[in-house]
């Protein structure tokens, strides 16, 4: 049943979201030590600042108030996926060929189900990769279980940023 209550939760914000030039990047609804949580993650190009998660935070809120579709009291939190952001579409791995990934897959390949390496693309619904080792594997999508961005702090960011080299942190 909760399966069907997120689905049915993403669909109804998902527009909103959207309508603000974002995008809903992970959703999560759990029972945490303090009660039902409802965790939105959201991105755009360049990423989300504060104001973006509090804006989002109220237009979808109200929306939830008002269509009533979670018969729980939760606290409703809206961030960013962060650094490590998963990948969940197919649109989520096109965006960031070219960038640091770890995945688990579904079924093994060669005994191996844990990977992490470079993305090199997708082609034809398989995921193009060289593994941290130099092996270049093609991998079905339907394979990945999860996927997630590792991000390297002495490489430029997703957004394109560089960091402070070693030395000029502060």
């Amino acid at each position: 049943m909760r399966k069907a209550l997120v689905a049915d939760i993403a669909l109804l914000i998902e527009p909103i979201i959207e309508d603000q030039s974002m995008e809903l990047v992970d959703l999560e609804f759990r029972r945490e030590r303090s009660g039902w949580v409802l965790r939105l993650f959201i991105d755009r190009e360049g990423g989300v600042t504060l104001d973006d998660c509090a804006d989002i935070s109220g237009r979808v809120g109200a929306v939830l108030d008002v269509q009533d579709i979670i018969d729980v009291s939760y606290v409703l939190e809206v961030s960013s996926p962060g650094v490590n952001r998963p990948l969940r579409k197919e649109k989520d791995f096109q965006r960031f060929t070219g960038h640091h990934i770890s995945f688990t897959t579904v079924q093994s390949i060669d005994g191996q189900k844990n990977f992490k390496g470079l993305l090199m693309g997708l082609r034809e619904d398989n995921l193009l990769f060289r593994s941290d080792e130099g092996r270049e594997v093609n991998i079905p999508l339907g394979n990945v279980a999860r996927a997630h961005i590792n991000y390297r702090w002495d490489e430029a960011a997703p957004g394109g940023h560089r960091v402070c080299p070693k030395g000029n942190r502060r």
